[in-house]
């Protein structure tokens, strides 16, 4: 299997675990846990449409 450092994926990966410890904190009440997920979540978005649009529609332009 690939490894994923150094990739965008891994980036991907390493932002979705680094939310988890806020996202519990947001259901014990926590309010400022709460607006770092949802930073956390954009850049999630903004990193895979990124990914997709450029990592992956480049390789399949190649193959094509």
């Amino acid at each position: 299997m690939m490894e994923l450092e150094g990739t965008k994926l891994g980036e991907l990966k390493a932002l979705v675990e680094g939310a988890v410890e806020d996202y519990l904190k947001t259901h014990k009440g926590n309010k400022a846990a709460g607006v770092r997920v949802r930073k956390a979540m954009k850049a999630v978005k903004d990193l895979a449409h990124e990914i997709r649009n450029v990592e992956v529609m480049e390789l399949r332009k190649k193959k094509d």
